[in-house]
């Protein structure tokens, strides 16, 4: 059973859905006819964000060739990519006036390079329209190929994200398809091609995973030069999706938090309700010890 003090939060970020703040980013999706990984994954901090006028926008369309258990973005058939749609991301940026746009993606590997080509034409379209955005993309293994990956950098992206999601010892239980060292890979050879761009991760809690399991995989991504992390709890989507094994306190989310940074990493955003985009652009500016 969720813990009551974890249902009241969730229900006050709901809330922040029916405050009138939110409308800008609302009709800014919709005059684009886009998809946000907010909506599709049902992320518990939808309200808060849009009030904030923040969202993340899903490109390539809904609809992924995996299906995690653990994710709530459908696995279907994908549809033909659209050519129109880095122009459409572009205006949705300049109406909402944001500085700092996360893009993300379902997983394609119907796609000979996993949609990796669509991901620069958006990002360089939206550096195009908007002068001194910066974009992240958290994009997706790309089946390991590294030339995907470079395309990708190729754009100039201020961060490159890829979530590692959780433990070694449940991929094959929560990311089917997904291969662990492959994801390390990637982020390492992200840093190999363009060492000046972040990297960026994210881990679930909930799984069924231990805390010395958690402070391995922190390791591993600390070892491979990851920039940012992101820890947030694991919230079943529905009943045929995984189960949630455990909620974590928010003393272990404070343990985690020193446990990274102590690792190396420059920034890291810990609670129950952090997810893998969630106030992006302050964690940006924390690593880099800047402003936007």
């Amino acid at each position: 059973m969720v813990p009551a003090w974890l249902r009241e939060l969730i229900a006050k970020n709901k809330a922040a859905l029916h405050d009138g703040s939110t409308a800008c980013v609302d009709r800014a999706l919709q005059d684009g006819a886009l998809h946000t990984v907010c909506h599709e994954a049902k992320c518990p901090n939808r309200g808060e964000c849009f009030a904030a006028g923040e969202t993340t926008i899903m490109i390539l369309g809904g609809n992924c060739t995996r299906g995690c258990k653990f994710c709530a973005v459908g696995r279907a058939c994908p549809r033909p990519v659209d050519a129109d749609e880095p122009r459409r991301a572009a205006q949705a940026v300049k109406e909402m006036g944001i500085k700092y746009v996360v893009l993300t993606s379902p997983t394609r590997d119907d796609l000979s390079d996993g949609g990796a080509r669509h991901f620069y034409d958006v990002i360089a379209e939206i550096k195009n329209q908007n002068r001194g955005v910066l974009a992240e993309p958290l994009v997706p293994d790309f089946a390991g190929n590294i030339e995907s990956l470079q395309t990708v950098l190729s754009a100039g992206p201020a961060v490159l994200a890829h979530n590692i999601e959780t433990v070694p010892a449940l991929y094959g239980e929560a990311r089917a398809g997904a291969d662990y060292k492959r994801s390390l890979n990637l982020l390492k050879e992200s840093k190999k091609i363009m060492p000046e761009i972040l990297t960026k991760s994210g881990i679930m809690l909930g799984l069924g995973e231990t805390e010395a399991q958690l402070r391995a995989v922190i390791e591993d991504l600390a070892a491979n030069k990851v920039d940012i992390l992101t820890l947030g709890q694991y919230l079943a989507p529905s009943p045929v999706h995984n189960a949630v094994r455990r909620y974590a306190e928010p003393e272990e989310y404070a343990r985690l938090k020193d446990f990274a940074m102590s690792a190396g990493f420059k920034a890291v955003a810990a609670g129950p309700l952090v997810r893998s985009s969630y106030k992006a652009g302050e964690l940006y500016r924390a690593a880099k010890k800047c402003k936007i």
